[in-house]
């Protein structure tokens, strides 16, 4: 069925107007109002004047003075008998209304329709009300008022100038004038959101103001409602030529997202017959207003930079076409209520048109769709054209239910992706901000390596304004560790072809590469197997393996049957995130990708042999074997971890003791350390078990301050034990040793930053990830191997959907009477209402947390293999400290004889150690210059090309249609190299050749 979305939005007329035209009317996009049912006029809906039928709540509470009229008071909502699809909210009722009679005159309900903007907060611990407040009304003029200044439209609700009267006349305070006291502290509307994230206040949060029933038609038997954007926004766009800019596309989804497309659900990006390029999923789940603007704002920004590529045969003014955002919530009552703020602002939400269910179906998800045409930048500031930001076609998927990240990238990939086809997909988290470029050099390197399956970027942490974050020890051992990871481990991984996960934060995969094959089997398939495993339904060693399923999707994507796809590290991406800084929240971070990388690294071990079922060449089947033995050498030190750093603490401690180094009063010194140590080791078994760290964060505190202390008294030892051996022995093997493990380790550190010219971490981050090195492989570990048996997300799931929406009833085969607001005055009140809360921050009371409900019988089955798998690892590391240090190892580092097996052991680690370091800098050694040999074979080629075209006259050579690697545009003035060149060329008359519609990956054609 054609879209045909309202004509309305383009005019400043109502968006739903009460005197509607016929049915049958384009005018009417399907929608005609009805009259109420007699049913609905029932004393139910008590009010202190009568029976009146049922009607909308009001913004007033029994804090305010009654007011006559529409909006006068709140119905009371007694059961599903009498529900009407209207929502209804807990606050006392004054005055009924009655909807049998006529409607008032636009002028006449803006009298009424006041919402009280102005936001008190009990000190008691109240839910918050808003009170009436009532200002003197203003001419009609100013309500239509039409400002060309974008700057004017932030300051609404930013600097609380220009239209925040508005406000005031609907019952907002505005700026403060005279007479007006602002009240501060607790009472003030303007404290802001800075802590935990809870749901929208119940009672303070209307969602509708003055609606009417009306008949909607359904679109393939679905509900899709377009709705006119507010009048406010509509004023200040830029472009107003097209419906997707005017008009915000509502449908509700009332299946589960593999059943999607046979629902003939349809998005708009596929009625206008667009190919997508790049799809970017960004998933949230309670993330406040800052951090979905850093993401989304980012994005905006990367959207406009593509939209500049001049000489790109595929991006250019147009370019926003092929790009879909694509935003999934993770439950209606999680999201941050600001966020939904930001996202009526742009004009992509309308809460008055959902609806919780359509007859007995409920809905489980809201999808809104809109082309925007600003942003919201972090300071919560509107970046419109003025300053670079293009259109974007945004569409935001909310969730009914709370079911975890993994279902909301199954939304975007089963439901939503197969229907937009893209080339590739952009997996974002809300809090990563991609850097600017960031989504063009991903995308670029799918299009210049056809086998490339998934790539990832850079995750920079942030690091703060002047990088003051780094003052904190926690945020400087992640900065280090994260570049150490960016330097040595990904681009080794790459240079393989096999990186062992890309961070679902920021990461991208070419979308045929995951689809399934016939029989459903696939990287999907295996993706989304982890959503529907609980307890009873799989083994712990599974549950904990997808809690990493981004690790287990990389692995299955390298290892398809049939392909040969090959994963690829661009460190030119670059996404910024913060990073825990609170004990807490770090160790519950830790815990799920301890425990999750862990099972899936042993999973990849396990099915290593997959390899060879693939169309990899001998070459690769190669590299990907020897680094399958790299990996398992890592995965059998990370688990004697425990054992090796008590032996080395043990041995260099106690060759202080040795009497050739004269240090009197050095033992009592160790006895103290080394009980110190064991302490803290105990300390983090008993808690482990027995606390959360959110309810014991002093005690972990603790516990990593000690480990600090016993390391840097270890790094003493260190250095006088080697000052001494060179002292006395030059020819000391064990000397030996720890010089090369030394120098290949924090060596290969210093010359790998030096080379990807990043060597900032040495200088500000070393010492505090030194420091905190043993509580990353003590109480880290310990904490995730003694919590085997929880591997939740730290999320309450939600199983049940509230009745809060108001209901749709179907009165024929194709259409539904539902809600929806009387006129466009009722969304501009709601719109306004969201930029007043952007303003101001009002304080939001997270509501009580609740426990997660397990059974008694499976807990105690997972405790039972909990115990087992923490007896096995605390008794190998032990045997092995009993074994090498049985006897007298002062003497190691002397010339003096000590315990041999200790030399040995500490030998053969420091050569490991040594080898590791080695394979990781030739890795990364290598990754740079296979960049730099690429760049200048790059530049050769083209030249060469260039060469070949003027000379020859020749026509163009064959080319994938879909990679514009070596476009080349003619001009009038000759030959211009395009930017994106690099082995064939693109003919045209002073602009780029665009190829349009869907194109197969790997089509060819050739121009002769």
């Amino acid at each position: 069925m054609p879209y045909q979305p309202l004509e309305t939005g383009r005019s400043t007329y109502p968006a739903y107007p009460s005197s509607a035209p016929s049915y049958d009317s384009p005018d009417a996009g399907g929608i005609r109002p009805v009259s109420y049912n007699d049913a609905y006029d029932d004393a139910a809906f008590i009010g202190d004047e009568g029976a009146g039928g049922a009607r909308p709540p009001s913004f007033h509470s029994h804090d305010g003075e009654r007011v006559s009229g529409m909006n006068g008071g709140a119905g009371v909502y007694l059961g599903e008998a009498y529900d009407s699809g209207i929502i209804y909210d807990s606050v006392p009722q004054t005055e009924p209304l009655n909807l049998r009679s006529p409607p008032p005159a636009p002028a006449a309900r803006r009298s009424v329709y006041e919402p009280d903007l102005d936001l008190h907060l009990d000190s008691r611990g109240a839910t918050p009300q808003y009170p009436r407040r009532r200002g003197a009304a203003r001419d009609e003029r100013d309500w239509e008022e039409d400002v060309k200044n974008p700057e004017d439209f932030e300051d609404s609700f930013e600097a609380g100038e220009g239209d925040d009267s508005r406000l005031d006349e609907y019952g907002g305070h505005g700026a403060a004038g005279e007479g007006q006291e602002e009240d501060d502290g607790l009472h003030s509307p303007a404290i802001s959101f800075k802590g935990g994230f809870g749901a929208p206040p119940q009672t303070a949060h209307t969602r509708r103001r003055n609606v009417q029933q009306r008949r909607v038609k359904l679109t393939e038997g679905n509900l899709v409602v377009p709705c006119s954007i507010p009048s406010r926004l509509l004023s200040f766009l830029p472009r107003k030529d097209s419906d997707e800019f005017v008009t915000t596309r509502y449908t509700a989804v009332t299946c589960g997202p593999d059943e999607f497309n046979d629902k003939s659900y349809t998005l708009r990006p596929t009625l206008y017959n667009r190919q997508t390029e790049l799809f970017v999923v960004i998933t949230m789940y309670n993330e406040d207003e800052e951090l979905f603007c850093r993401t989304l704002h980012g994005v905006m920004k990367n959207v406009a930079q593509l939209c500049k590529r001049k000489k790109s045969a595929t991006w250019g003014p147009e370019g926003w076409k092929k790009i879909v955002v694509c935003i999934v919530a993770d439950g209606r009552k999680a999201v941050h209520p600001r966020v939904l703020d930001c996202l009526s602002a742009l004009g992509v939400y309308q809460p008055s048109v959902m609806t919780n269910a359509i007859d007995n179906q409920p809905v489980a998800c809201h999808l809104f769709e809109n082309t925007i045409q600003m942003s919201i930048a972090p300071d919560l500031t509107f970046r419109g054209l003025e300053k670079g930001i293009m259109p974007c076609q945004v569409m935001f998927a909310l969730k009914e239910k709370n079911a975890k990240k993994i279902n909301s990238h199954r939304w975007a990939l089963q439901a939503f992706a197969p229907q937009l086809d893209p080339r590739v997909v952009v997996l974002l988290d809300v809090g990563t901000k991609p850097a600017a470029g960031s989504l063009y050099k991903l995308w670029k390197a799918f299009d210049m390596n056809s086998n490339v399956g998934g790539a990832c970027g850079e995750i920079v942490a942030m690091k703060g304004k002047f990088w003051l974050g780094l003052l904190n020890p926690l945020v400087a051992a992640q900065n280090f560790e994260y570049k150490i990871s960016n330097i040595l481990d990904k681009p080794l991984e790459s240079i393989c072809g096999y990186i062992s996960v890309l961070p679902g934060a920021f990461s991208a995969y070419r979308y045929i590469a995951l689809k399934n094959d016939e029989l459903g089997h696939g990287p999907l398939a295996s993706y989304f197997k982890g959503e529907h495993l609980a307890g009873v339904d799989a083994s712990l060693t599974t549950s904990n393996m997808y809690l990493a399923e981004d690790r287990i999707l990389c692995w299955e994507l390298v290892a398809k049957r049939g392909d040969a796809w090959v994963l690829k590290f661009v460190k030119s991406a670059k996404g910024e995130t913060d990073v825990p800084d609170q004990v807490a929240e770090f160790i519950g971070q830790r815990r799920r990708w301890l425990n999750g990388s862990f099972f899936a690294g042993v999973y990849a071990l396990m099915h290593t042999f997959q390899l060879f079922q693939t169309t990899h060449s001998r070459k690769k089947i190669i590299f990907l074997l020897g680094q399958a033995i790299y990996n398992f050498i890592n995965v059998l030190f990370a688990w004697l971890g425990l054992s090796s750093y008590w032996i080395f603490f043990m041995v260099l401690t106690k060759s202080l003791e040795d009497p050739t180094f004269h240090l009197k009063g050095v033992s009592v010194v160790n006895v103290f350390m080394q009980y110190a140590y064991i302490g803290a080791v105990i300390a983090c078994f008993l808690m482990s078990m027995g606390n959360r760290p959110k309810a014991a964060r002093w005690k972990y505190l603790g516990v990593m301050i000690v480990f600090s202390l016993t390391t840097a008294y270890m790094i003493g030892a260190a250095v006088f034990c080697v000052y001494q051996a060179v002292k006395q022995s030059a020819d000391s093997l064990i000397m030996a040793q720890i010089c090369i493990s030394l120098a290949s380790t924090y060596g290969c550190y210093l010359v790998a930053s030096l080379i990807a010219g990043d060597p900032w971490h040495m200088v500000t981050s070393l010492l505090q990830y030194l420091l905190l090195a043993p509580s990353y492989i003590n109480l880290l570990n310990i904490y995730a191997f003694a919590n085997l048996h929880d591997f939740s997300w730290g999320t309450k799931e939600q199983t049940t959907s509230e009745i809060d929406l108001g209901i749709t009833k179907k009165v024929n085969q194709n259409e539904v009477d539902m809600a929806l607001p009387a006129d466009q005055s009722d969304i501009d009140i709601l719109y306004d209402r969201s930029l007043h809360n952007l303003k101001t921050r009002p304080m939001i009371i997270p509501p009580p947390l609740s426990d997660k409900a397990k059974t008694e019988a499976v807990m105690d089955r997972y405790q039972s293999i909990r115990t087992n798998i923490l007896l096995s690892w605390v008794l190998s590391n032990a045997v092995l400290i009993a074994t090498i240090l049985n006897g007298d190892y002062s003497g190691s580092f002397s010339s003096s004889s000590g315990n041999t097996r200790a030399k040995v052991y500490l030998v053969v680690v420091l050569i490991c150690v040594a080898i590791l370091s080695l394979i990781r800098f030739l890795g990364s050694t290598a990754y740079v210059v296979d960049g730099y040999v690429r760049f200048i074979g790059h530049q050769v080629q083209r030249r060469l090309f260039a060469r070949r075209q003027v000379s020859q006259q020749n026509h163009l050579r064959r080319r994938p249609v879909l990679s514009e690697a070596g476009t080349e545009i003619k001009s009038e003035k000759g030959v211009v190299p395009a930017e994106d060149s690099a082995s064939s060329y693109v003919e045209s008359s002073g602009s780029s050749s665009v190829v349009d519609g869907p194109r197969p990956d790997g089509a060819w054609f050739a121009r002769r």
